[in-house]
């Protein structure tokens, strides 16, 4: 059985051995044969109307690997799967019905909204090139519609960006991925520029989107805090790598992967003996990603790269790991 599956048998999104880099130095003239390993060797499975979180500190690879997934990015190797068949091999209709379906939220609006558009024309430029087109008023009444769903007034169509909050706007990102009847919502740091007070908000709005439409949602967050509280299952990412992943419920308490147990730690404020910052890849990894701050270091570690291993016990969730010494 392939360990990354889901428990929910309807797998809407699949991440298979997906890697990427980067030239490490920009520009025409840059040279080339230096790079930034980002992502390396990343699985995950998302179920239907499942919340699925990576979590990791700034540099981890989450966004990059997020951004993959829509195509912003294109994966050196590895496959990524939509509804069981490869996008790369995609023919124009099933790609346009894709990006319609999968849908990217930005960490911040104020950045991600054009400032001379008003709502309305923000809600409707993409749909406008959509399958889903009927028409200008129709888009209207499902502009009113979204605004109102999303927790603004139909009365905001015409105002521009820049008369709302942090908060408002988010609301405004998430009406524009939901006017085009998405089945999936990339969420890329959606709280993590708001008040904690506005984030609570934000989430319970987006849980209560998940219920009523059926979505599901790719979370991608530093707080692992957060993610317990909004995720299904969490997958921990380190140096582009899935180090633990585990039911979001219970991961707390069964944390075995030191990285994870240093999240846990920093967010409580509790003291840990696990120093130093993420590591840029600058060469392919040969070893355990998480080897120059582990405390449980060996000499194994800093030449094998641990396998990502089922550790759960008979008829318990299943809890990947990747680690020689739990």
């Amino acid at each position: 059985m392939n360990a990354h599956k889901s428990e929910n048998k309807n797998i809407v999104l699949q991440a298979e051995h997906i890697k990427k880099k980067f030239n490490l130095e920009a520009g025409f003239f840059a040279s080339c044969g230096r790079f930034v390993y980002a992502v390396n060797d990343v699985s995950f499975t998302i179920g239907e109307n499942e919340t699925y979180g990576l979590v990791g500190e700034s540099g981890c690879g989450k966004t990059t690997t997020a951004r993959t997934i829509v195509g912003m990015y294109k994966i050196d190797s590895g496959s990524i799967l939509y509804k069981g068949k490869e996008t790369s091999k995609f023919l124009h209709k099933e790609l346009k019905d894709y990006r319609e379906k999968v849908k990217y939220i930005f960490q911040d609006p104020a950045r991600s909204l054009n400032p001379r558009m008003n709502i309305y024309q923000i809600l409707t430029s993409g749909w406008h090139w959509s399958t889903h087109w009927q028409g200008n008023d129709y888009a209207k009444e499902r502009a009113a519609s979204i605004l109102e769903e999303t927790g603004l007034s139909a009365d905001d169509m015409y105002r521009r960006p820049a008369e709302f909050s942090g908060g408002q706007r988010q609301r405004i990102s998430i009406g524009r991925a939901l006017i085009m009847q998405p089945e999936v919502l990339i969420c890329d740091e959606v709280v993590s520029a708001l008040y904690v007070s506005i984030q609570g908000q934000i989430l319970n709005l987006l849980q209560d989107l998940r219920e009523k439409r059926k979505l599901s949602y790719l979370f991608i967050t530093h707080d692992l805090k957060i993610a317990c509280y909004f995720c299904d299952r969490i997958g921990v990412m380190y140096r582009g790598c899935l180090v633990e992943e585990a039911d979001a419920s219970n991961l707390f308490q069964t944390a075995k992967h030191p990285y994870t147990q240093l999240l846990f730690e920093s967010a409580q404020s509790f003291s840990t003996n696990v120093k130093g910052e993420v590591k840029t890849n600058i060469e392919e990894l040969e070893g355990c990603p998480f080897v120059h701050r582990c405390p449980k270091v060996t000499k194994r570690c800093k030449y094998q790269m641990p396998p990502l291993v089922n550790v759960s016990k008979e008829n318990e969730s299943p809890h990947l790991l990747r680690c020689f010494e739990n």
